[in-house]
């Protein structure tokens, strides 16, 4: 039979016919609106309705997969959700579709989500191609910053070795800056021993480590970045939690961000350790109420989780 002779189509196109002659433009009418999707599920991811934003970003996805957006959110929401083999084949088809403004945003996206199961080898391969890409196009700035969050990424999946590899190039990398002021030169200067802190912390080098908090303190009072002065309770809670003083890393970590997952984290584990549970759960419900996508998320989501899955109401 030919096309034109089945009825079941020809019945179909009339109505299409029809309804685009008596109402102009009901047809297009019905193309999902991708805009609205990708704007709608950004706002659940959010507000932390991950699910709800898997929802969204689906449809986005099947009404437009050429979109870099569609696949870049549902890729995410999907590590968020735990459901990672699931999410790389829509990172990497959301790098692939990329502008060439999004690229390295791409790149370390891709790296994030293979840290939310600590495997930094991996998350390395595309923080290099980030990394060298900025350093082709004359942006330390921009490769230093991708460089610690590398050195970041092995820190917390427990490789102290490579963590202070890419911590030192990217505190290098920072003095490639042209006319670098002595607020920016000091940033870096804190940037750098609030890392080599961290990584004595994680060796049980507490000696070290709090020596190393003494030099941030000192270039915080220095002035000129006032803006990092939390990160100087975050690190005293962090040296104080990998050294085993869990009830003054609570005392610390409590005077840090508390919009921060991956402080709300630390605190989570730390009430575990002393053995308050219910404190534990309620800062790991914190940390699975937020939407982020970021390597603090993926360092803190994964644990709250596994904890909320052994401990439930």
């Amino acid at each position: 039979m030919h096309q034109c002779d089945n009825p079941i189509m020809t019945r179909t196109m009339w109505t299409m016919l029809v309804a685009a002659i008596l109402v102009p433009g009901a047809v297009l009418a019905q193309a999902p609106d991708v805009a609205a999707l990708l704007k709608e599920g950004s706002a659940q991811l959010e507000q932390g309705h991950v699910d709800a934003a898997v929802e969204q970003f689906e449809a986005a996805v099947k009404a437009n997969p050429q979109k870099y957006e569609a696949q870049d959110g549902l890729g995410r929401a999907l590590d968020l959700q735990g459901r990672y083999a699931d999410a790389r084949p829509h990172l990497e088809r959301a790098l692939a579709l990329a502008p060439e403004d999004k690229k390295n945003q791409a790149l370390a996206t891709l790296a994030i989500s293979y840290a939310f199961q600590s495997r930094p080898e991996d998350a390395a391969r595309f923080y290099q191609r980030a990394f060298d890409a900025q350093m082709q196009a004359k942006d330390p700035a921009s490769a230093a910053g991708t460089a610690n969050a590398l050195g970041r990424v092995y820190l917390e999946s427990g490789k102290t070795d490579k963590a202070r590899q890419w911590y030192q190039t990217g505190y290098e990398t920072s003095r490639r800056l042209s006319h670098r002021v002595t607020p920016q030169q000091r940033l870096w200067d804190m940037r750098w021993h609030h890392a080599l802190a961290r990584i004595a912390a994680r060796r049980g080098k507490r000696a070290l480590a709090l020596q190393h908090a003494a030099t941030v303190k000192r270039i915080l009072d220095a002035g000129g970045n006032d803006s990092q002065r939390p990160a100087y309770p975050y690190l005293i809670g962090y040296i104080d939690f990998y050294t085993r003083h869990y009830r003054e890393a609570i005392a610390s970590l409590a005077k840090a961000d508390q919009s921060d997952v991956f402080i709300l984290g630390l605190l989570a584990q730390s009430y575990q350790k002393v053995g308050d549970q219910a404190r534990a759960r309620e800062y790991f419900e914190k940390v699975m109420a937020s939407g982020a996508h970021s390597i603090n998320m993926a360092f803190s989501r994964p644990q709250a989780r596994a904890y909320l899955a052994k401990h439930p109401r």
